[in-house]
């Protein structure tokens, strides 16, 4: 029985919640897959929690801080589980995410079966993250309210993108170490600090995509004070009367995000040029992060959430395709992320 909750756990729920995820998780090494991907259940739970809006703030705060301490080991409450099926789970209205929050208390039991180093990173990624989902909880008001708070300055969005990413980078390189020794020739500083820069670029490219739906839910992670640089208010992003005038506030922020993009890009050509599946792991986000920015600098009305700038899956599977064609070379690497660089900032 613990084996085929494994595998449940591991495949086909994790499949039914990860979307795109899972088709990186499934090229990773063998050794990476289930840290990595019971880090990714847990991290979900806890974001399901936190944006189930039918639950009070302070409720969902509670439940969230709660199961970090489940994750930790410092607590083993058979209530909170209870309580998530009751006051969460069955507010659900997809049904793997339903299944996801029942599922819990087996998916904790597969994190103690972990070798204690492996158990260990994963508790230190989970903490992070619900770190980052406290904090939104924390700055941001109820859903419903009709209000609107913006972040103070960029440092606390720089902030804000590392605990909800660019924390991951720092794990997924933790991993590799740990999984693949020998494979990474950079000293782990030096690749930890990139994969922090890696995953700051995913989360600011996700930043720009939704913004115009985190708006209406009274999240603005552009900081005021470059709101204040363009004479803008958080309200004002609301108005598709003024696309012209947050334009340059976008282009600001598509070069901040290009800058990690190229992080990104030399932590992957780090990769070993042998190692192909973990560096497709490495390739598709940067390749379907930078399509998205450039649908973003192509769109006038990026803040409107009925016009969101969003890589269709037809695209997304003639990035995987064509990957495989120039996975294996640096310079064609090199070349298909700078060419895509050099397209977005023709746009600017």
């Amino acid at each position: 029985m613990p084996n085929q909750t494994r595998a449940f756990l591991l495949g086909p729920l994790l499949k039914g919640v990860s979307r795109s995820f899972y088709l990186t998780l499934r090229v990773l090494p063998a050794g990476m897959r289930d840290p990595i991907g019971l880090a990714y259940l847990l991290a979900r739970a806890a974001d399901t929690i936190a944006d189930t809006s039918l639950i009070s703030p302070e409720q969902r705060l509670a439940l969230l801080l709660a199961l970090r301490e489940q994750v930790n080991g410092a607590s083993n409450d058979s209530a909170l589980l209870e309580r998530l099926s009751a006051e969460v789970a069955e507010q659900q209205t997809v049904s793997d995410e339903k299944v996801l929050l029942e599922s819990v208390g087996p998916t904790l039991d597969v994190l103690a079966q972990l070798s204690e180093g492996d158990r260990n990173a994963v508790r230190g990624i989970v903490t992070t993250l619900t770190e980052g989902m406290e904090f939104d909880l924390r700055t941001f008001p109820d859903e419903c309210s009709g209000q609107i708070a913006a972040l103070r300055e960029y440092g606390k969005l720089d902030r804000y993108t590392y605990m909800v990413a660019g924390c991951v980078g720092e794990f997924w390189t933790t991993m590799t170490y740990a999984h693949m020794p020998g494979t990474l020739k950079e000293k782990p500083d030096t690749m930890a600090a990139r994969g922090v820069r890696f995953g700051k670029a995913l989360q600011m490219t996700n930043v720009l995509r939704d913004c115009g739906k985190d708006l209406r839910i009274g999240r603005c992670y552009l900081p005021q004070s470059m709101l204040d640089q363009y004479g803008l208010g958080a309200r004002d992003l609301l108005n598709p009367d003024n696309s012209v005038r947050t334009r340059p506030l976008l282009v600001e922020l598509l070069r901040k995000t290009i800058a990690h993009f190229c992080e990104a890009l030399d932590y992957t050509l780090a990769i070993p040029a042998f190692s192909v599946q973990l560096r497709l792991a490495c390739l598709w986000p940067i390749l379907i992060g930078l399509d998205t920015l450039i649908l973003l600098a192509d769109n006038r009305a990026w803040p409107d959430p009925q016009k969101v700038s969003k890589a269709t899956r037809n695209q997304v599977y003639r990035i995987i395709g064509s990957s495989l064609l120039l996975v294996t070379s640096n310079a064609r690497v090199r070349r298909a992320v700078e060419e895509r660089i050099a397209q977005i900032e023709a746009r600017f």
